[in-house]
C-alpha cells in the first residue's frame, strides 16, 4: 500500500464523528493490505509508533511537499526504524539526513500524517478499542476474541496479524506467556461503598493502596517486574524479586502494588513511591527508600493460567500461596455498615480507599471491567495538560497554571474542563516549567501549548456548569495531587465520566 492512501484513511477517520463508521472505514482499508503491512498499519492508524528521538525542532525546518505519492507504507516503517535505532557519534546528523530523506519523498498529506506520527499528535478517534472492532470486522471474527488476544499480547499490532492472516485459529494461537506481560484489569468508580455494593454482588472489599501497579512474572529462579504500561522494571525493585522468590511455588504471575511505607504502615506520598520508577521529579538515589509490595490478584500458577477462573477462587490461591504480609487487607461482605468501617479503616491508615469488586468476576485484563470498583473519599480524576501559563510573583519564569483535558472517546481528542496551579511545590514547579517547554507546540501570548503527553492526578470538589469551556463543564477547586508517569494519554479519564460526575451518576 501506498502510504498517501494510509494518510487519506487517516484523515477520513478524523472527519467521522460516527464510531461504527470510523469501524467501517478502518476495516476497509486493513482488508486492501498485504500480510506484513497490517501490523504497521494498525501501528500507525493507532498513533502507537514507537519512540523515535525526533525532536520537535526538527520538524520546523523540513523539504518542501513532492508534488505526487512513491511513498510505501513498509519504506516508511523502515525509516521510522531507522531514526529510532541511531545513536552514537554522528546520530543527530543521521537522523537529519534520514528525516529530510523522509519527508523530501512526502506529500502534503502524508507529511502531516508523518509529523503527527512522529510526535503523538495523532487525533483521529482511532485509539485502539475502535481498531479493535474494526480488525475484528475486517478479519470476520468476535470483537471479543481480538480483545482478548490483545490483552494477551500486550498489544494490538500483532494480533491484527493474525486475525487477517489466519482468522479465529490465529486469535487462538495467543495464550498467557511468562514473561510477556498482560494488560492489566483497570476498575470503574464509584461514589460510595453503599453505591458500589449495590452495583456488586457477592462482594470482595479490600484496601486501595496508593502505589505503583506491578505485574510480577516468575519461572524458577527467574523473576521480572512489569509496570501498568508492561515496561520491564525488575532492576529497579529487588525488594519485589526477593519476596516472589521467596514463595513455594514453581511459576507464578502476580497482579499488585509496590508502595514506600514509613515505620508505623502509613504511606508516604505517591511521589516517594515513583521516584524509584523515574519519577516526574529528579531522583535522588541516596534517599531511595524500600518499596513493600501487595499483590491483590494471580493470573497464573504453576502452570495453569487462572484469568477465567472467577476472583474467588483466585484468592483463594493467594491466600494459599502467599503470606498475610504480602496481601492488602480484605473482608467479604455485603452489609453496608461492615463495609464502610471498613473503608474508614483503610482511610484511617493513610490509604486512598477500597476497592469492591465482584467474587465472581474473572480477569478482564486491559478493560475497565464492571466487576472492580474503585471508591475513594476525595475525587479524583487523571486528566492530560494541554497548555500552561507562565506564572507572576513567585512563580514569574516559571510555567505554572496548567489546562486540564479529559480524554473524549469519539473525537479521539481531549476537552477542556478548567485549569489549576494549586498543590504544585517548588521542585514540582522548576521540573514542569523544562518539561513542558520541551513539549511547547506554539505559543499565544503567556500561554504556551504543549503536546498531550502528560497525565496529571487532580484531586478536585465538584463538577459545575460552565460556559467558559467547551465540555460546557469545570471542576470546582481543582488541584494537583500529582503526575502520573506511569500512565499514557489513552488512559486519562473521559469526558463521559466527568459528565456522569455531574449528573451524579459516577
Amino acid at each position: 500500500m501506498q502510504f498517501a492512501e494510509l494518510a487519506r484513511v487517516s484523515t477520513a477517520v478524523a472527519e467521522t464523528s460516527a464510531r461504527s463508521a470510523k469501524v467501517e472505514l478502518l476495516a476497509a482499508c486493513l482488508r486492501t493490505l498485504r500480510t506484513a503491512e497490517v501490523p504497521v498499519a494498525v501501528t500507525f492508524l493507532t498513533g502507537s509508533v514507537a519512540r523515535t528521538r525526533v525532536g520537535w525542532a526538527s520538524l520546523r525546518e523540513l523539504p518542501a511537499a513532492a508534488e505526487e505519492p512513491t511513498l510505501e507504507l513498509l519504506e516508511v516503517a523502515a525509516s521510522l526504524d531507522r531514526l529510532g535505532a541511531a545513536a552514537g557519534p554522528g546520530s543527530q546528523r543521521a537522523r537529519k539526513q534520514e528525516l529530510d530523506e523522509l519527508f523530501e519523498r512526502a506529500t502534503e498529506p502524508e507529511q502531516h500524517l508523518l509529523r503527527a506520527l512522529l510526535h503523538g499528535g495523532l487525533r483521529q478517534g482511532a485509539l485502539e478499542g475502535v481498531m479493535v472492532e474494526a480488525v475484528a470486522k475486517a478479519a470476520g471474527v468476535p470483537p471479543a476474541d481480538v480483545r482478548r488476544a490483545t490483552m494477551l499480547a500486550g498489544g494490538l499490532d500483532e494480533v491484527a496479524h493474525a486475525a487477517l492472516a489466519e482468522g479465529s485459529a490465529g486469535l487462538a494461537g495467543f495464550g498467557l506467556e511468562l514473561f510477556r506481560p498482560v494488560q492489566p484489569m483497570l476498575a470503574q468508580t464509584a461514589v460510595g461503598v453503599t453505591q458500589a455494593l449495590g452495583r456488586v454482588e457477592a462482594a470482595v472489599v479490600e484496601w486501595k493502596l496508593d502505589g505503583a501497579r506491578v505485574q510480577v512474572h516468575r519461572r524458577g529462579d527467574e523473576v521480572r517486574a512489569y509496570t501498568r504500561s508492561l515496561a520491564e522494571v525488575t532492576e529497579r525493585v529487588p525488594e519485589v524479586v526477593e519476596a516472589v522468590l521467596g514463595l513455594p511455588l514453581e511459576s507464578v504471575v502476580l497482579d499488585g502494588e509496590v508502595i514506600a511505607l514509613r515505620e508505623d504502615g502509613r504511606p508516604y506520598p505517591f511521589q516517594v513511591t515513583m521516584s524509584r520508577f523515574g519519577s516526574t521529579l529528579e531522583r535522588d538515589r541516596s534517599s531511595e527508600l524500600p518499596l513493600s509490595p501487595f499483590f491483590f490478584d494471580c493470573i497464573h500458577l504453576d502452570g495453569r493460567d487462572l484469568l477465567d477462573l472467577p476472583l474467588a477462587e483466585r484468592l483463594a490461591v493467594l491466600d494459599e500461596r502467599l503470606p498475610s504480609r504480602l496481601r492488602p487487607p480484605r473482608c467479604e461482605t455485603d452489609v453496608a455498615d461492615e463495609a464502610e468501617r471498613f473503608f474508614e479503616e483503610a482511610l484511617a491508615r493513610g490509604h486512598e480507599g477500597v476497592m469492591v469488586k465482584a467474587r465472581s468476576s474473572t480477569y478482564e485484563a486491559g478493560r475497565r471491567g464492571v466487576g472492580w470498583l474503585k471508591v475513594k473519599r476525595v475525587r479524583t480524576l487523571e486528566l492530560v495538560v494541554l497548555a500552561v501559563e507562565w506564572g507572576s510573583g513567585r512563580r514569574r519564569g516559571k510555567l505554572s497554571n496548567i489546562h486540564l483535558g479529559a480524554r473524549d472517546t469519539e473525537s479521539g481528542g481531549f476537552v477542556m474542563l478548567g485549569k489549576t496551579f494549586k498543590g504544585m511545590t517548588d521542585e514540582m514547579l522548576a521540573w514542569q516549567t523544562e518539561r513542558f517547554l520541551e513539549l511547547e507546540t506554539r505559543r499565544e501570548g503567556h500561554v504556551v501549548h504543549v503536546r498531550p503527553e502528560l497525565v496529571v492526578e487532580i484531586a478536585f470538589d465538584g463538577v459545575q456548569a460552565s460556559s467558559r469551556y467547551p465540555g460546557g463543564l469545570a471542576l470546582r477547586f481543582a488541584r494537583v495531587k500529582g503526575y502520573r508517569p506511569d500512565k499514557v494519554p489513552s488512559e486519562a479519564d473521559t469526558i463521559d465520566l466527568v459528565r456522569a460526575i455531574h449528573a451524579g451518576d459516577a
